[in-house]
């Protein structure tokens, strides 16, 4: 799995180890961090091209992100992609939880399903939420999922 910074230059380490020296120089320099994790998606002719970002918050000190790009040619659903979103979500939220556990870190799921029922992605809610809370992890839904709503959704090409 490719990832790189917002810069664009490519992370070359493998995501666990990249993201552990992450945690131990921004700790080093003194910032106490959270990370949210979050996927957007776009659909473009035949392809879905989905975006995974890890967003590293430092508490009153801004943040930066490492981001992963993806296509599929498989036709989904409006509902069927949004909870595919939470599944590339909470795959990487699952391979990092314990270097959250181990470095003292908080860490979000979010989720780029809208609340208002108005909103097709809602359809997509219920189930987003259980599998993230059953996995463990804090959920966050629109409009406070900026990880997916707007970091990600910056990054979709």
């Amino acid at each position: 799995m490719l990832w790189r910074k917002f810069s664009g230059e490519p992370i070359d380490l493998p995501i666990i180890n990249a993201v552990e020296s992450a945690i131990k120089r921004e700790t080093a320099r003194g910032f106490k961090l959270k990370v949210c994790i979050g996927t957007d998606s776009q659909v473009k002719g035949h392809e879905t091209e989905f975006a995974t970002v890890i967003v590293f918050l430092r508490e009153g000190h801004g943040g930066f992100m490492y981001i992963h790009n993806e296509k599929s040619r498989q036709q989904y659903t409006i509902k069927e992609r949004m909870l595919v979103e939470v599944a590339k979500s909470i795959e990487i939220a699952y391979e990092l939880c314990n270097l959250f556990t181990t470095y003292d870190v908080d860490m979000e799921v979010h989720a780029d399903i809208n609340t208002n029922p108005q909103f097709k992605s809602n359809d997509a809610l219920r189930e987003a939420m259980g599998y993230i809370l059953g996995m463990g992890f804090a959920f966050k839904a629109k409009p406070e999922a900026f990880a997916s709503s707007s970091c990600a959704n910056k990054v979709v090409n």
